[in-house]
């Protein structure tokens, strides 16, 4: 009876280690970690980590993430960086996210800021040339005075520690389509920053006006920028854009803009 008591004491107290209170197997860590590092990444952080404490230990190690890392080729642009947020930089290689919300007008105007809403302002439209990318219908479209509208990323919510960014200094790629109407002239601006914890820009890309004629192509044109080697200190980006018709004809003729985006990427040395 006290033996059995014994081996009862100690199921509970391995039970008690896991989120599920279920026994967890009796493995070396070295086969823990190898069976996981065979796995999906996204497998290892929603099923592995909640196995038992001894997985979520591994799970959660940066040993696990650099091996994961050496393993499938991925390497820091820098080879003398000590990479300390193995995971993070695993999942930033992986897929570089679009850090904009509702960028294609999907959602109205939700996510973004309106600062100028100039003439008879800001509206949605259907997009009457066909764009680069088939699954964009919508597009944002300006009056005839100047309609801008802007977003502020905050890095750090959306996952890119300060360290991170300090040490690894990612490519912030930035994306923006554009286009006039066929019958009156337009104009397109864009203005990101860099800016530091106190919303001061440590770096901008804001290049000249586009003018537009009356009776020109139509076509999508994409505006792209990179940002390299910006130093430390950035915390947050701020996007903003817009423009408007040249002819001052009451109505939507001004330009439109879609399909924006705001990517931190990495690329091996």
């Amino acid at each position: 009876m006290k033996r059995r008591a014994r081996r009862g004491r100690r199921k509970m107290d391995q039970s008690a280690n896991r989120p599920d209170g279920q026994d967890c197997p009796d493995l070396p860590v070295a086969v823990i970690e190898e069976i996981i590092l065979n796995l999906p990444a996204d497998q290892a952080l929603r099923v592995c980590r909640l196995v038992c404490r001894e997985w979520k230990v591994v799970v959660d190690s940066a040993s696990f993430w650099r091996e994961k890392c050496r393993r499938e080729g991925l390497k820091p642009r820098c080879i003398t960086t000590e990479l300390w947020d193995w995971k993070t930089f695993y999942f930033l290689f992986k897929e570089a996210r679009n850090l904009l919300k509702n960028p294609s007008a999907d959602e109205s105007f939700s996510g973004w800021e309106i600062i100028q809403n100039g003439g008879d302002g800001w509206t949605i439209e259907r997009i009457f040339a066909p764009h680069p990318d088939n699954t964009v219908t919508k597009c944002f479209v300006t009056s005839y005075h100047s309609c801008l509208k802007c977003q502020l990323i905050d890095l750090e919510k959306e996952g890119y520690s300060p360290a991170f960014l300090d040490e690894m200094q990612p490519d912030i790629v930035i994306s923006d389509w554009y286009a006039p109407r066929r019958d009156c002239g337009s104009k397109y601006d864009i203005c990101v920053e860099l800016l530091n914890q106190n919303q001061e820009a440590i770096q901008t890309f804001q290049p000249e006006s586009v003018f537009f004629p009356q009776w020109n192509d139509q076509q999508w044109k994409e505006m792209k920028h990179v940002f390299k080697n910006y130093g430390r200190g950035v915390r947050f980006i701020r996007f903003t854009h817009g423009g408007q018709d040249t002819k001052c004809w009451a109505g939507y003729y001004g330009i439109r803009v879609t399909s924006s985006s705001v990517k931190v990427c990495l690329t091996a040395g």
